[in-house]
């Protein structure tokens, strides 16, 4: 099955890339519906920049989630990363980074530490901080103290990062694919976008990931998916009706 239903695994650090004409929603909210739908003990942190709750909500309706019930039974915390910016856009990054940071680490360690249960950290996206001005200094130490963090409570944390010139990467991006264990490359057709094909998604392991647990995929082998209006379907490269 692709992708694997357990990536990311508790302590482990996946990061998603896309790129604007193949965006990775449709991977966080496949994670996010899983992880709620199949795992009765989960604790899931939603740490949202470009989506605000009212477009998560619709989107997770698709899937049969209602997205109310598990914020008001605490399973799902939401966390409006535009709350804790503010002072950003005076030059006091840090200072705003701190703010979210506290907020996160109240949330992941009060979960792990209470009730011993795995917790799930879904970051989207990380471009979108540096985008209102963050300095690049500051969000390297903040995804570096929060990756700690999520090892630390033995918590799974997924970054999304967009990519705005295919081919490139910026500084941001070469940092998290030092910290990652693994990184879903979510690219489009050479050709463009197709009726029958939306994209393609590889699968590589991060530096420090000396034995695998799942199969890689590289960019040569992609495999593509369509989108549908219920979901996504994968599928190897020329074989657009055999589902993974």
């Amino acid at each position: 099955m692709f992708p694997p239903v357990d990536l990311p695994l508790p302590a482990e650090i996946l990061v998603i890339t896309d790129e604007l004409s193949a965006p990775a929603d449709f991977l966080l909210h496949r994670h996010l519906v899983d992880n709620l739908k199949n795992s009765s003990n989960a604790k899931c942190v939603l740490v949202a920049v470009s989506e605000d709750l009212g477009r998560w909500k619709s989107l997770c309706q698709r899937s049969n989630l209602n997205l109310s019930q598990y914020l008001d039974s605490g399973v799902l915390s939401f966390v409006d990363v535009m709350r804790h910016t503010s002072s950003s856009l005076n030059g006091e990054t840090d200072a705003s980074l701190r703010s979210l940071f506290w907020e996160l680490k109240k949330q992941i360690t009060v979960s792990s530490e209470n009730s011993h249960v795995p917790v799930s950290v879904i970051l989207d996206n990380i471009a979108s901080l540096e985008w209102m001005g963050i300095l690049t200094l500051d969000l390297t130490r903040f995804i570096r103290a929060l990756s700690a963090l999520c090892r630390k409570n033995n918590a799974s944390l997924v970054i999304r990062h967009h990519i705005t010139t295919s081919g490139e990467r910026d500084d941001i991006l070469r940092h998290l694919l030092q910290l990652c264990t693994y990184h879903l490359d979510v690219f489009p057709l050479s050709s463009g976008r197709s009726g029958s094909v939306s994209g393609q998604v590889a699968l590589h392991c991060g530096p420090g990931t000396t034995k695998p647990t799942h199969r890689l995929i590289p960019r040569s082998a992609a495999v593509q998916y369509r989108l549908t209006d219920s979901g996504s379907v994968f599928f190897d490269r020329g074989t657009g009706s055999g589902v993974l």
